[in-house]
């Protein structure tokens, strides 16, 4: 597999298409900072990182959030922005704005992966991973 985090989004996007409640992706430093910031932001439930005896970096179980009354995705779209044949990179002047500010864009920094909103108060740019909203 050539793009980790491309396939950590198409699992979630399969997951939240076939409606499932809970889905479990293979793990690794990059994926679990995205959870947490997925979290964060009320885009997930809840979420749980499984250490595995036999696997050495174990799994991470996703918790889906849906509306109560119409079973709808907290996550309209998951969007991979920067591929490995075609990095993107921003600097804090040039933030993307997603949905008009209504969603998010995940940033890798150099002080680690953050939003845009919170790279642009810390006025650093880096890699733009995805957009969510």
């Amino acid at each position: 597999m050539t793009d980790p985090i491309a396939d950590y989004l198409t699992r979630l996007r399969n997951a939240i298409k076939a409606q499932h409640r809970v889905v479990e992706i293979p793990s690794s430093k990059l994926k679990k900072e995205i959870t947490k910031i997925l979290f964060d932001q009320g885009y997930i439930l809840n979420y749980k990182f499984v250490e595995e005896e036999n696997s050495p970096r174990g799994t991470i179980k996703i918790a889906l959030k849906y509306d109560n009354v119409d079973h709808v995705s907290a996550i309209k779209c998951l969007t991979r922005v920067s591929r490995p044949g075609l990095r993107q990179y921003t600097g804090y002047k040039d933030m993307p704005r997603v949905l008009n500010g209504l969603g998010i864009a995940i940033i890798s920094t150099s002080k680690g992966v953050m939003t845009n909103k919170e790279a642009k108060n810390l006025k650093i740019g880096g890699e733009v991973l995805c957009y969510v909203y």
